[in-house]
C-alpha cells in the first residue's frame, strides 16, 4: 500500500503567502509599465526596449499573473510567468545588470507557492517515491 502525503492547512497558506508575493512584485513592475511611469521607460531604454513596447510588456505581465491565481489555470500561469522571468534574466545578464538573480528567485518562489498549494502539482512531481498528495480535510 502507497503512504499518502497531505497537503496541511498551513502549507497551503504558505504557498498562497509565496504565490502573492510574487504575484505582488509581478503585479507592481506591470502597472508601473502600463502607466509608463518615467524611471520605468528609461530603465527599459537602457535594456534595450524602445518606448513602444513599455506598455505591452507590463500588459503580458499582469496577465500572467492572472492566470497564475486562478486557481484552474495556476499551472499555465506558472508556466507563463517562467517565459516572463526567463526573458527578464537573459535580458539582465546580457546588459550587465547585477540584480540578474531576482528573476531567478521570483521563479523559484512561485513554482514554490504553487507546489505547496496545488495538489496537481504535487501529484505530477511527488518528492517522495509512491507518495499520493490529498488535501487536509477532504
Amino acid at each position: 500500500m502507497q503512504s499518502e502525503t497531505v497537503i496541511s492547512k498551513p502549507a497551503i497558506w504558505t504557498g498562497w503567502i509565496l504565490s502573492a508575493l510574487v504575484a505582488l512584485l509581478i503585479v507592481f513592475g506591470g502597472v508601473v509599465k502600463v502607466l509608463k511611469v518615467p524611471g520605468v521607460v528609461e530603465g527599459m531604454a537602457r535594456a534595450g526596449y524602445p518606448e513602444r513596447l513599455v506598455v505591452p510588456v507590463g500588459t503580458i505581465e499582469l496577465i500572467c499573473v492572472a492566470v497564475y491565481l486562478i486557481p484552474q489555470t495556476s499551472v499555465l500561469g506558472a508556466i507563463l510567468l517562467t517565459a516572463l522571468l526567463g526573458g527578464a534574466t537573459a535580458t539582465n545578464l546580457r546588459i550587465g545588470d547585477p540584480s540578474a538573480p531576482l528573476p531567478v528567485v521570483t521563479g523559484i518562489l512561485a513554482w514554490g507557492g504553487l507546489y505547496l498549494r496545488q495538489l496537481r502539482l504535487r501529484e505530477l512531481i511527488p518528492l517522495k517515491r509512491g507518495a499520493t498528495p490529498e488535501v487536509a480535510g477532504r
